[in-house]
Parts: C-alpha cells; structure tokens; sequence
C-alpha cells in the first residue's frame, strides 16, 4: 500500500480546532493494518492485521508485551516504520479538519498509507496535527541544540510565524508544561535537565502546534514514580484544555486504568481483546488478558504471596504458532476449538478473538 496516491488531496497548511463539542467523532481510522520486517532471517508479521478507531478527545490505551508491535502501530501511522519494514496493506484513515467559510469545518479522509512518507503532505501532518512523544527524551532531543532552538524550529515549520514569535509560543508552551523558570530553561541542553524535565521539554516540542492526536510511546518508562504521576496528571489536563485526542502506548496495565477511556491488548502484531476501559478490568474475556491482569501487585496481598506469571515463553516471531498465536501458552487451549479463532463481540464495544470467550473462567 505504500505510494503517493491520496484519497483526498489537501493543499496548504490547515487550521488546527479542537473542538470538544465533537468529542467521541472518529478522528483516526486503522483497518487490517499489516506491516511486515522482510529480514535475511525470514519476515516478522510486526502488526498483522489491526484495526481500531481513536475518536476526537478521547484517549485509546495500547497495551500489551514487548514485542507484540504497538510500537510499530504508531510508527506505521506517522510512517516513519524503519527499514526494512514496510506497511504491505490495510488503511489508515485520518479524518482532517478543516476552517471553512461558514466557521463549522470540513472534514477530509486521508489514507496516509498512501501518501510518500518523505512527501510534504505528511511532513506537514507529522508533528503539526500529529504528534509522537518517544520512549526515551534523549533519543528525541537533539544534543547539539537547546530545547528552545527545537521548539522554535518546529514551530516555524508548521505555523509560519517569525523567529520572535514562535520564541514567545515556545516559552509559553514549556510554561504551560510546568517547566521551571520557562525563559531560561528554554535556552538550555537536553543534558542539563533532569529526567523529569526532559520529559516535559518533549511534551512541550509534541504540543507547540496543538495536535489533534498525540501518540504517546511509553512516555513515562524511565521516570520515578512521583515524576511519573506528574506526568500523567499533566497529560490529562493538557487534553481536557485542547480536546485532543491520546493513543497510549505501554505495558503498565496500572497506566491504562488511569488514562485509558478504551484499551486494545495486542500479542504478536494481533489485536485479541478490545474493550472500554472498565470492562476490560471488570469482565475480561481474553485468557491472556486475565493472565496480565493477574500479574499485578494488589492492595491486601499477602507480603510474600508471588506474583503470578504467565506460562511459557513469547514465540520466536520468526514462527508465530498458526491458529491463536497464545495456544502455547493458554491453560484454555482445546486442540480443534481454539484452531481458527474468530473476533467475536461479547458485550457493547467489547470484541475478543477467542472461541472460548463466553465459557466460565475456571
């Protein structure tokens, strides 16, 4: 699917509103997303099929184990998926606002599967209405610039202001971030900021131009747990104030109870369970999503009860098992019923890909 063919063509820079009174609206569109590792060693089914929709205002939490491709989800969306992977089918709507005359907005579909990724139709949604906080500030940050020379520079691109300008918005953002003393913070190094503030520096460089979708890759990995919550206290405000839209990537089922509105749980490059928030907690349906719930610590656990693991090892991703890739690991598994497992939907809004999903937990 890769190509330089759009469904619809925009031209020029459009006027980013977020607009909460169309809070729920689909804003982002992924359907039987497949990108594919063509490696010497064979090819890695990275995503392998994934479909879901993260609606405006609202924040979809990804979850799930190292290795089973939420990364690589997010990076096929801004298609930035690094060689030798390539996106080899499936679509990715994103549904672009517009100003028009009459101050409602109109919406354009955009398959960014198609677009080039070096073309400047992406480019100018790349950080301007999409944005990507990565795992580790250090590895986003430049080490030869000052925070405030990347935000400017960022600025400029996508909202063609002058230097003093966009100066004035950088120091306002990293202030509204809750940065120390903003106008001399903005002149400094990504090395002479604490981890925290780094964090907050790369926040600071994804929101400057206001996205209607922030993706944010396990934002808050590397942190202390007090920097931790407040970095996730702050995330929640900055979208209750700019209406925008969260996709959330981690591993921390204890993260995604507290930011998600709805989860997808995903093992090697599948969706197989997708649900709101609270019945993904309440009344999961997936075997290994019980199994990742039961490995939380839990308030009035014994001090030296064990934490539960899940049985066995992760497939070797070069021979992802056929049938439901977790039989291996399943205490469910029934040769000849787990063979094909189908998506079902077992509630409202609540899709599991097991055929034993209705039965009693055991």
């Amino acid at each position: 699917m890769d190509g330089n063919q759009n469904v619809t063509s925009t031209q020029g820079m459009p006027t980013v509103t977020n607009n909460r009174s169309d809070t729920g609206a689909p804003l982002l569109e992924v359907r039987d997303l497949k990108t594919h590792f063509f490696l010497d060693e064979g090819t890695v089914r990275a995503v392998d099929g994934v479909s879901f929709t993260i609606r405006r205002g609202r924040t979809l939490g990804i979850v799930g184990e190292s290795g089973c491709g939420k990364s690589v989800t997010a990076q096929s969306i801004l298609r930035i998926v690094p060689r030798p992977g390539r996106i080899v089918s499936g679509e990715i709507i994103y549904h672009r606002r517009r100003a028009s005359q009459n101050g409602h907005g109109d919406e354009v579909l955009i398959d960014l599967t198609r677009l080039d990724p070096m073309g400047r139709e992406i480019r100018d949604i790349r950080g301007n209405e999409i944005s990507y906080i990565f795992q580790e500030p250090m590895a986003s940050l430049s080490p030869v610039h000052t925070i405030g020379h990347q935000i400017v520079e960022t600025i400029m691109l996508h909202q063609r202001v002058g230097r003093e300008q966009a100066r004035q918005r950088a120091i306002e953002v990293l202030d509204h971030v809750g940065m120390v003393k903003p106008s001399e913070t903005i002149d400094r190094y990504a090395h002479q900021l604490s981890g925290g503030q780094r964090q907050r520096a790369v926040i600071a460089l994804a929101l400057s131009c206001q996205p209607s979708l922030l993706i944010a890759d396990e934002p808050t990995t590397a942190l202390d747990v007090t920097t931790e919550a407040q970095i996730l206290e702050l995330m929640r405000d900055l979208q209750q104030e700019y209406g925008m839209a969260i996709q959330f990537i981690t591993h921390n089922l204890g993260v995604i109870a507290e930011m998600a509105d709805d989860v997808v749980v995903m093992y090697l490059g599948r969706q197989v369970e997708q649900a709101p928030v609270d019945d993904l907690f309440f009344n999961p349906r997936h075997p290994y999503t019980r199994a990742l719930l039961r490995s939380i610590p839990k308030l009035g656990r014994k001090s030296r009860e064990r934490l539960e693991s899940i049985r066995g090892m992760v497939p070797d991703p070069f021979s992802v098992p056929q049938g439901c890739a977790f039989h291996t690991r399943c205490p469910m598994y029934r040769p000849g019923v787990c063979d094909d497992p189908e998506w079902l939907e077992v509630g409202p809004n609540h899709w599991v890909r097991c055929n034993r999903a209705m039965e009693p937990v055991s």
